[in-house]
């Protein structure tokens, strides 16, 4: 594998000279290395193989990405102090000039440098970490806003399409492939009568109420990059880069940066809304982006969180039903936990709903 990686670094139009190659971080998605080169004075570099199967329109996620961190990179040269080689990613071409390889097995490759001397964290456990992923994302939309969301393709086609999610969901249940359905009928309830609410954001945007922007669309703390201080450093992971509502980044920033609680604890109690993250967090992402904001869009930015927790619960609920079909699994009732853990989740956050607005508000 090693002289196959080296081999494909030549590939790429890349300074330095390969000396090795090694996993490198926790992803599930791609197959990534971090390729060291020799000597101090060149940079070492990400190579992914890109997953097929989950992305297959390979040249327009290259293509966007490509957009986007030329894009990012022009305004942040207009920074002063800034170093856009450390604060935006940068892609590198291969020695003929395109943004990925295709190798004689038809795997697809990529290469980006290597962001040297970052930290990143899963979790979020301090209010300045949750200010610090607020500017960050924050900064990311309000650097793209002069881009139409049109100007980027779907990689994947209606991933926050809830009106979608739901017809599929009600299929689902009514072909109950698996014997699932009678034992989840108190679930299925609180997903039904919810239904209706949560499509306010797409009719908002299909009213031209909301307007289309180029949308991160994983927002999960851990695709920041911070620097030796903790300070935002880069925003990674752009696979899901596509046309969205700023809501889908902001909500799911808070489903998974501002919960009491892991994803799938078996201690439902402990699950609830953290307000001191969500107010940092809400802080940081409006110091970046209240100004490019609309009033609308800010009126309904405290509703942004329930939205994609409800969303969330709906997968995990449509796959339990389903057979765990979809998501990878640890035990037989796992989806069901999931599923049981965002609907605490999302009643903490309607209890919440006031303060949540009153402090959109207050930063706003």
């Amino acid at each position: 594998m090693a002289t196959n990686l080296q081999e494909l670094f030549n590939i790429f139009d890349a300074e330095g000279t390969f000396l090795s190659a090694a996993p490198f971080g926790s992803g599930h998605i791609h197959d990534t290395y971090r390729i060291v080169t020799k000597g101090s004075t060149t940079p070492d570099y990400i190579l992914q193989r890109i997953n097929n199967t989950i992305f297959r329109d390979v040249p327009n996620l290259q293509g966007n990405i490509e957009l986007v961190t030329r894009h990012l990179r022009g305004k942040i040269i207009e920074i002063p102090g800034s170093d856009p080689t450390r604060q935006c990613l940068t892609l590198i071409q291969t020695r003929n000039g395109r943004p990925w390889h295709t190798d004689s097995s038809g795997d697809n490759w990529r290469m980006f440098v290597f962001i040297a001397n970052h930290r990143s964290y899963d979790l979020v456990d301090s209010e300045p970490k949750a200010f610090e992923g607020g500017r960050a994302f924050g900064q990311f939309v309000a650097m793209l806003s002069d881009l139409p969301g049109d100007a980027v393709a779907e990689t994947i086609p209606n991933f926050h399409n809830i009106e979608k999610r739901l017809v599929k969901f009600s299929e689902t249940v009514a072909a109950d492939p698996v014997g699932r359905v009678s034992g989840v009928a108190g679930e299925i309830e609180e997903i039904l009568k919810r239904a209706e609410e949560m499509k306010i954001i797409l009719r908002l945007g299909s009213t031209g109420k909301i307007p289309l922007r180029i949308t991160h669309n994983d927002t999960k703390f851990n695709n920041v990059l911070l620097d030796e201080d903790d300070k935002a450093l880069c925003v990674i992971d752009l696979d899901t880069v596509m046309p969205g509502y700023v809501h889908y980044d902001f909500g799911d920033a808070i489903r998974t940066g501002a919960c009491t609680a892991e994803e799938d604890t078996t201690d439902l109690a402990s699950v609830a809304l953290s307000l001191p993250l969500f107010r940092a967090y809400t802080h940081g992402f409006l110091s970046e982006t209240k100004d490019i904001l609309t009033e609308v869009e800010k009126e309904w930015l405290a509703f942004a969180p329930r939205l994609i927790t409800y969303e969330q619960a709906l997968r995990f609920l449509a796959d339990y039903i389903d057979g765990d079909t979809y998501y990878k699994t640890k035990y037989p009732d796992h989806n069901l936990q999931r599923t049981r853990v965002q609907l605490n989740l999302l009643r903490s956050m309607e209890t919440h709903a006031d303060i949540m607005k009153d402090i959109v508000r207050r930063y706003s």
